[in-house]
């Protein structure tokens, strides 16, 4: 049975400041390192031993998938880094405070923008700095697949196309395979895995740090199990379908 591990970046500083982080590129909190370390130390004494991992471009998640594979003797195995499994970009709340933007905009406004499947929140101007056409890591890409803004649905679309040509065939195969990458990434991954609808997916919590191990079917496409590893840290998991 092929194994599937999610894992969200450990504790970002921007987690810890409660600000809107989407593509912005910020760091690990030494929390957060230590959240990475564990999820190593916990998948190595599971004995999950992925010959690829895959990760987004954005240093938490990196760094969080090197701390981890670290702790699991593993840090040789080759590494996919792609765009579409950034996070969700935020658009015009990119480095806002929760609490603040709640305060200026209404609870139900910002709720609406964070949890609902289809809602962007504004967009930025493409002469905004925080406009992803201002990082160098994007250049490679075409106008119209740099985000100004993204709801849930638009993060499904960009994540679906990777996962169906670079990921699922592995687990199809059998092998194992490691995800590190970002709360709203991994959740287009459960939608798809656990055939989620759009007003179910918005209540998964993925908490960060904790390894999310599934086990798929015979021929890899559905999970037929599902737990956390670290289950002071769990957080309710999606019905197998």
């Amino acid at each position: 049975m092929a194994k599937l591990v999610l894992i969200r970046h450990g504790q970002s500083e921007w987690n810890l400041q409660n600000r809107f982080t989407g593509w912005v590129d910020v760091k690990l909190t030494a929390e957060g390192e230590a959240q990475a370390r564990k999820a190593g130390r916990l998948l190595a004494e599971t004995g999950f031993a992925p010959n690829c991992a895959f990760t987004s471009v954005l240093t938490r998640a990196i760094r969080t998938l090197w701390l981890t594979l670290e702790e699991m003797d593993r840090v040789w195995i080759p590494v996919e880094k792609s765009w579409r499994l950034n996070e969700r970009h935020y658009g015009g709340l990119t480095g806002l405070n929760k609490d603040e933007t709640r305060a200026k905009h209404g609870d139900e406004q910002v709720k609406i923008w964070r949890r609902s499947f289809d809602v962007p929140p504004p967009a930025l101007d493409v002469s905004d700095e925080r406009h992803p056409s201002h990082d160098p890591r994007y250049t490679d890409l075409s106008p119209d697949q740099l985000p100004a803004a993204e709801s849930l649905k638009l993060t499904l679309e960009r994540v679906q196309p990777y996962w169906e040509k670079e990921i699922a065939p592995l687990l199809e195969a059998g092998e194992d395979v490691l995800v590190v990458a970002h709360g709203n990434s991994l959740r287009a991954i459960v939608k798809l895995l656990f055939q989620m609808s759009g007003e179910d997916i918005v209540g998964i919590e993925i908490p960060t740090g904790n390894p999310l191990e599934i086990g798929m079917d015979g021929a890899g496409k559905l999970p037929v199990t599902a737990r956390y590893l670290d289950p002071d840290r769990a957080q309710p998991l999606p019905a197998i379908p």
